[in-house]
């Protein structure tokens, strides 16, 4: 699928970009260029040191911002597929500093789709989060607009082969700043702060995004939001995992923050069809029907009403099952 082809991925030095990079690399060898995309120097320079070993005549580093739509149209040239991962994603940090989170995952995303429309890019897939839906923070506001100016790229493309397609999923085990790292590092001081006990997440392996990001650039029509179709866990089950012995201590929700996160809301059930391994939310007004795209995909529509959310979620992982994953977690990060 992705030999010959040259790939950008933006905000490349990431939990996400780096895994998608070893991923390509190891699974197509012909790979004709990869080009990691961000603005962090140390990073990249980083990324670099660790894919010594795997050097790979198309890897590519670009320094480059999604706010400058000069350097992304430069970095443009030749890409046929654009894989979007850059965000600023931490919610306090989008509270306090709305502009700038507007800049990036706002006015970056016109500015990607903008670029694409200027060359030869054939496929564009971008990350969203769970946060997007039925948002209450700024972070999950923004990552919506973003949602919505990738899913009408399709509506402005013309005549050209290009399609714009979304991958939106929760908590990706493991990664910087979320929950599992946090808890291991304060396990030593023996209290563990909770924000609520009650609180649910969904839960993503890293391998299991890049997956579907890759099935999204194989199979998207243009235009879907696709929804993984991943189990839940209890906040509470996390901290007995990591550390049973340690005191759960109640400090209340963060500004931003839900007790349960949603991924499809009952409002959007009357587009959102069941692929099998995910849901994907069809947008109202594009070039072929939701009856269309059922018979030619096997996809079947959802009942009405049908909403997916981490607390009423059938598939919740067990205390054993979470600290099994963790050990595993912990392991390919030491091999990495």
């Amino acid at each position: 699928m992705l030999n010959n082809k040259s790939i950008l991925i933006t905000g490349g030095t990431g939990s996400f970009g780096r895994a998608f990079v070893h991923t390509v690399l190891s699974r197509w060898p012909g790979v004709k260029r990869l080009v990691i995309y961000s603005r962090d120097e140390l990073k990249q320079f980083e990324m670099q040191q660790e894919l010594a070993g795997r050097a790979h005549p198309g890897l590519r580093f670009f320094i480059g911002d999604i706010r400058d739509p000069a350097r992304l149209t430069r970095a443009l040239e030749g890409i046929d597929i654009v894989v979007h991962a850059a965000a600023l994603k931490q919610v306090p940090t989008a509270e306090y500093n709305p502009f700038e989170c507007i800049k990036t995952n706002v006015l970056g995303a016109q500015n990607l789709i903008e670029a694409c429309l200027d060359s030869k890019v054939q496929r564009v897939v971008a990350l969203s989060t769970d946060k997007a839906a039925a948002p209450i923070n700024l972070y999950g506001a923004t990552k919506l607009c973003s949602d919505k100016l990738f899913v009408a790229g399709n509506n402005i493309k013309g005549s050209r082969d290009l399609r714009f397609s979304v991958v939106r999923y929760g908590n990706v085990m493991g990664s910087r700043g979320s929950v599992i790292p946090f808890f291991a590092e304060k396990r030593a001081s023996g209290v563990l702060p909770i924000t609520h006990p009650l609180m649910t997440r969904f839960n993503i392996s890293l391998q299991e995004g890049v997956d579907m990001v890759l099935w999204s650039i194989e199979h998207a029509w243009g235009g879907e939001i696709l929804v993984p179709k991943i189990p839940s866990y209890r906040i509470t089950d996390v901290a007995s995992a990591i550390a049973p012995e340690a005191e759960q201590k109640v400090i209340g929700i963060r500004p931003g923050e839900k007790i349960h996160e949603e991924m499809i809301t009952a409002s959007d059930s009357p587009n959102t069809v069941d692929l099998g391994p995910y849901y994907a939310i069809l947008p109202s007004g594009a070039e072929y029907t939701l009856a269309d795209y059922c018979a030619r995909t096997g996809a079947t529509q959802v009942a009405p009403g049908f909403s997916y959310d981490s607390g009423s979620n059938a598939d919740f992982l067990s205390v054993p099952q979470l600290r099994e994953m963790i050990s595993q977690q912990v392991k390919s990060v030491h091999s990495h």
